[in-house]
């Protein structure tokens, strides 16, 4: 199997998401989704506020017209509600190489199997449909949480490189730097169908 760009209708659809392909229509939503929890109060993250989620979005549209990044939107399928947003960037198709990230949840659906899913889903097609060798994950060295979510998934880290960006408040960011290799996959998926039927096989 060769990798392709993932194309502009994929959509991921699991048991408790769906990630839709982000546009313009879904500022409201992902303003919405923002909110609840006032993210982008947290320093050591990018979460837009809702005056700046046009430009975000705007901006997220580019990069994927650049064919470096697929942003999405989490919907909840409960409640058919925008929830968080993720995404494909960084990719690198001559090495068959991307990051997941630019990844939020509106606080309400934090530590539920949102999460979970949508790392499954976007692993699954990264490595059974893309044919990817890695798949990286970054975080803010203080950001403990994504840091613990990260490895929960099976990833392992990969350093810390130093100084390595501007955060929101104007701190200089150490970026923490996880990875999941392709042989690692099988034992990876494994692990994330365990914990959605184990822990939160009576989530809706």
């Amino acid at each position: 199997m060769t990798y392709s760009y993932p194309p502009d209708s994929i959509t991921l659809t699991g048991n408790h998401v769906r990630l839709l392909p982000m546009d313009l229509t879904h500022l409201e939503g992902l303003q919405e989704a923002a909110t609840d929890g006032e993210l982008w109060k947290l320093w050591y993250t990018f979460i837009p506020t809702p005056e700046g989620m046009e430009a975000w979005i705007r901006k997220a549209l580019q990069e994927k017209e650049d064919r470096v990044s697929l942003p999405f939107v989490v919907i909840q399928n409960s409640t058919n509600r925008i929830v968080g947003s993720t995404r494909f960037m960084n990719i690198e198709k001559d090495v068959r190489r991307l990051e997941i990230g630019t990844t939020w949840y509106s606080k309400s659906v934090q530590r539920s199997p949102i999460n979970t899913e949508c790392k499954l889903l976007l692993l699954q097609h990264a490595f059974e449909n893309l044919n990817c060798i890695a798949v990286e994950f970054r975080t803010h060295r203080f950001n403990e949480q994504s840091r613990r979510a990260i490895a929960r998934l099976g990833a392992q880290q990969d350093g810390i490189l130093r100084s390595h960006r501007m955060s929101s408040n104007g701190t200089v960011r150490d970026t923490v730097v996880f990875s999941i290799i392709q042989h690692e996959w099988g034992n990876v998926k494994s692990n994330l169908l365990f914990i959605l039927n184990d822990k939160y096989a009576s989530a809706t």
